[in-house]
């Protein structure tokens, strides 16, 4: 093995000072953690948790730049490439997994196995089976899981789903979830500049060579990802959940293209249309093009429209055509500063967090049948409990 690489896979790069387990909280104690994954989403959180008062102590990561650039902001963290060896590692108080969604479960589950509190990005889950095993192992603990669906504790949603609680809208018959961004372009598959761990990252994904598209660009692959579809539909699926109470889909059937992501496996243009028992959802996406940009949820009812969105939401009553000013509105980003502070005030409470490992199921749930009626090319159906697809 080359001396350079074995300088990449030793587990521990730099001394990292000691942390003591703790039993009890006191007011001014830090919380210390580890950061399994540092891509752009694991150091946008290692700021947002450094932001908060929280330490990262450690850091795992498959891909050597990637590591170093999450060192910039914390150098005296512990490095290592095995998340495995971080989890063994005395004094984290929990971890924040930010890698592609195919080891999101094998994390957790290791994670938990070492008696871990886990921050675990969204979507929760690469398969509806596979949210249900991981549901299950969270509950044979005592663990403190938050999924990183940040609107859940966001003031301007909770806030709009108060009033959409009064019953403003009426009967609300009609959902449309969607998001636009001009962003898509032919996937990169020049050589990766820096060392990467290529079968830790694979993991128990289908083994094949090195294609550095794959690594740059997974979520552009199914094998490491439920694509578009579950990436930004899980926020806004679960929006349209949360707020109607719908329960899950009963069907989904989904339509989609590569435009203009060359190389890709998955859509960045697509279609689907969920049946729920009272009311219909059509969640689109559209990576070429940028008009009405970001996400929005707009809630049709009889008696009135809401439209949120990253700005805030607003409100029009019915008949339009007679009422085209907001009668409601606020104005409001949607921070993830709120849903980190949940979690850590739940690691020391004890209390469970705004979106525990239920929600994160519930809330991937129809991405994934959407996922399946577009392999499939056929309408799919989901049970009742939101446990198995036909």
């Amino acid at each position: 093995m080359p001396q350079d690489r074995r300088q990449f896979l030793a587990t521990a790069l730099s001394a990292a000072p000691m942390f003591v387990p703790r039993s009890a909280w006191g007011a001014n104690d830090r919380l210390a953690y580890g950061l399994i994954g540092s891509g752009g989403r694991g150091r946008y959180l290692q700021g947002n948790f450094q932001k908060l008062g929280a330490e990262c102590v450690a850091i795992a990561e498959v891909y050597e730049p990637n590591l170093n650039n999450a060192l910039k902001t914390t150098p005296d963290a512990k490095q290592y490439v095995d998340y495995h060896e971080l989890l063994a590692q005395s004094g984290i108080d929990a971890v924040v997994v930010a890698t592609p969604d195919h080891q999101h479960a094998p994390c957790l589950f290791a994670a938990l196995d070492a008696k871990k509190d886990v921050y675990l990005e969204k979507p929760m889950s690469h398969s509806i089976e596979e949210s249900q095993r991981m549901i299950a192992a969270v509950r044979k603990t005592d663990r403190i899981v938050q999924i990183g669906m940040q609107r859940r504790s966001a003031p301007a949603v909770i806030k709009a789903k108060e009033v959409f609680d009064s019953g403003i809208l009426g009967k609300v018959t009609m959902v449309k979830p969607m998001w636009n961004w001009n962003v898509s372009k032919a996937l990169d598959n020049s050589p990766l500049p820096g060392k990467l761990d290529w079968n830790r990252f694979l993991g128990k994904a289908k083994q094949r060579d090195l294609e550095p598209m794959r690594f740059r660009s997974w979520r552009y692959f199914w094998d490491y990802s439920g694509g578009n579809m579950t990436d930004q539909g899980t926020h806004l699926m679960d929006v349209v959940q949360w707020f109607t109470g719908a329960g899950f889909a009963k069907s989904a059937v989904s339509y989609g293209q590569t435009a203009k992501n060359t190389g890709s496996e998955v859509p960045d243009v697509f279609c689907a249309v969920f049946e729920y028992p009272k009311l219909m959802a059509t969640w689109t996406l559209n990576y070429c093009n940028s008009y009405d940009n970001d996400w929005s949820v707009q809630f049709q009812g009889d008696q009135g429209t809401m439209l949120l969105n990253t700005a805030g939401f607003k409100i029009w009553a019915e008949p339009w055509l007679k009422n085209p000013q907001p009668v409601q509105e606020m104005a409001a980003p949607i921070p993830i500063e709120p849903h980190i502070q949940n979690f850590m005030d739940c690691v020391k409470s004890r209390k469970q967090p705004n979106a525990p490992v239920e929600v994160g199921a519930s809330a991937v749930s129809a991405p994934h049948l959407a996922n399946v009626a577009f392999h499939g090319n056929r309408r799919a159906y989901l049970s009742a409990d939101g446990t198995k697809v036909s």
